[in-house]
């Protein structure tokens, strides 16, 4: 029912008909067998209904992110304490809740939310999110600048980002993306342009063609329990990675290895990596295919495939 639809979450008369039409259809019995329900992100709101089509089978949640924690403690767009939070922090329990097995992106998240929820761990697991291969495959051929590719909000660190590119000039920066933040482009340097969208499937080419990709740079709890898709696309597709140094990058990355970590809100850190991998092709090189490499070990789809039937074989 998302499709179209850029931001998933917004309250508007369409996207609610259509919601409210696909959990009615949700209360029919399917014609078909089927051994689990998976839901997927965002499906906070739709646990009680997919409850009911499983008719006693398991449900699996994958939901990616708390809700209060994005709206509350990362985008800082529900006040802390207020009705609202409290409200998306029930949301969250009562969707968590009402799953058999969740399923987070990274270690550091299914702490969080088992917390959250008041779970037991052993109800919550942990399977990377890795990256769509018919789109973000090698080789990674660079002929472009350095990308940034996001919905341009809090987590990703956009003040840092811009910082950075302000203290290395002889780098050139593409910012692809809109959102909360846009505003903070009016004024940016001179060796970053913005492009507000492109459409999805050129995502890769970009990709493949870009000086290197940087990920998330926020200094927020959530920033630090996420490996984002950027990072996982970029990997997929060879190209060199610049992320934040946190919790959950370790999960997958080793700093020098696979990608250049950084510590998260400090521009002359990245703008020191910036340089590194601009100005090292040999280094930019061995750092693309290290991160290749660990893709294909810790995330491809096949990787992820087999974990995800592990997952669901042991949960029936």
């Amino acid at each position: 029912m998302w499709d179209k639809t850029e931001h998933k979450f917004s309250v508007r008369a369409g996207p609610a008909l259509r919601l409210a039409a696909a959990e009615l259809r949700l209360l029919r019995r399917p014609r078909e067998d089927f051994d689990v329900v998976i839901v997927g992100y965002p499906g906070h709101f739709d646990l009680l209904a997919a409850r009911r089509a499983a008719r006693g089978r398991p449900v699996v949640f994958n939901p990616l992110v708390s809700l209060s924690d994005t709206f509350v403690g990362d985008r800082g767009l529900v006040r802390p304490g207020s009705l609202s939070a409290r409200a998306l922090t029930e949301i969250d329990r009562r969707a968590f809740s009402a799953s058999d097995l969740v399923v987070a992106d990274t270690e550091a998240n299914a702490e969080f939310l088992a917390r959250l929820a008041d779970l037991p761990l052993q109800r919550v697991a942990v399977c990377l999110v890795g990256a769509e291969e018919r789109f973000f495959r090698p080789p990674w051929d660079p002929s472009g600048p350095v990308l940034f590719v996001g919905k341009l909000i809090p987590l990703h660190g956009l003040e840092t980002i811009l910082a950075a590119a302000e203290l290395a000039p002889e780098v050139s920066l593409r910012i692809v993306g809109s959102g909360q933040l846009e505003r903070l482009l009016g004024d940016r340097p001179a060796n970053v342009e913005w492009v507000p969208w492109i459409p999805y499937e050129r995502l890769a080419v970009e990709l493949r063609s870009a000086a290197a990709a940087i990920g998330i740079f926020g200094s927020s709890p959530k920033a630090a329990r996420v490996i984002p898709n950027k990072v996982f696309q970029a990997l997929a597709c060879g190209t060199p990675v610049i992320t934040a140094d946190t919790p959950a990058a370790r999960e997958l990355l080793v700093d020098g290895r696979d990608a250049l970590l950084v510590p998260p809100g400090n521009p002359e850190a990245l703008a020191d990596a910036l340089r590194r991998l601009t100005a090292d092709t040999a280094l930019a090189r061995r750092i693309g295919a290290a991160g290749l490499a660990t893709y294909h070990e810790r995330s491809s789809e096949e990787v992820l495939g087999e974990r995800w039937r592990a997952l669901i074989e042991a949960l029936l």
